[in-house]
């Protein structure tokens, strides 16, 4: 029997629909995210000059893509030079792999790096482990969508002042037809299967649902549908919202996911 998956994967969609297809599952790939730099240089000059003064003696990169955009505005203003040169002088703390590539890139160090599954949580455990001390201490944190704001209370109850570098927010595609379209299908014929790969996808799903007047009938859908979820911040996401994901992969990558959910899928259907 086919196992029919959606997935609400938006930056690498069209690798979710290779890896459902290759594993076994019949994909209905809808994006629900569109990243949106924040175009206001302010930003990234503002966090460039108390780099250069010294003001900023912890920098957190959250993602990839988030680093990168921040870069990118520091160039266009023409700081790097300094900024990056005060940077390598910084304690230098990322939350997972993505960080990596485009900090090597820029030629900037990393001091620390959060274990799998890369959430704020691993972040903290990360510092305490490491006896680093945020006390009195401006800790500057690249954003990453919505503010982790139980991650700044953690930082602040450890004595840092946390200063937000907000680079990017969420919108909805630019074309929301497919979305609409996946959640109207998941009403009318549930799937076997839902993903969800990031807690801010959830929400944006959920008001994609709310738009076309489906919130509720959405929501009885998730109910009775096996959900998978990327990993500990998505899952924790779903639990707020009422929901409760069946899996977490033994890692937190989409190949992980599809793979491991699709077998739970099958042998559930099996028995």
């Amino acid at each position: 029997m086919s196992i029919r998956v959606c997935s609400f994967e938006s930056r690498r969609c069209q690798e979710m629909v290779s890896l459902i297809t290759k594993f076994g599952g019949v994909a209905t790939v809808a994006p629900s995210m569109r990243e949106i730099p924040l175009t206001e240089n302010q930003i990234a000059g503002e966090f460039a000059g108390r780099l250069v003064r010294g003001e900023i003696p912890i920098v957190i990169f959250m993602t990839g893509i988030g680093a990168a955009t921040l870069f990118a505005a520091i160039k266009a203003l023409e700081l790097w030079e300094p900024a990056a040169a005060e940077l390598n002088l910084r304690t230098i703390i990322i939350r997972g792999p993505k960080p990596v590539p485009i900090l090597k890139e820029h030629g900037i160090h990393i001091d620390y790096r959060a274990p799998e599954p890369n959430t704020w949580k691993e972040l903290v455990s990360l510092i305490d482990a490491s006896e680093i001390s945020l006390a009195g201490q401006d800790v500057a944190v690249q954003e990453y969508g919505k503010p982790s704001l139980e991650f700044y209370q953690a930082l602040e109850s450890r004595g840092a002042r946390v200063y937000p570098v907000p680079v990017y927010r969420w919108d909805f595609p630019e074309d929301v037809g497919p979305l609409h379209a996946a959640i109207r299908e998941s009403v009318a014929h549930p799937f076997d299967l839902m993903l969800f790969t990031s807690a801010n996808q959830v929400d944006n799903v959920l008001a994609a649902a709310e738009q076309i007047n489906l919130l509720e009938p959405f929501r009885q859908t998730l109910e009775k549908t096996m959900i998978a979820s990327i990993g500990p911040t998505c899952s924790d996401r779903l639990r707020e919202l009422g929901f409760t994901p069946a899996m977490e992969p033994s890692h937190p990558k989409m190949a992980h996911l599809v793979r491991e959910s699709l077998e739970l899928r099958t042998r559930q259907q099996a028995n």
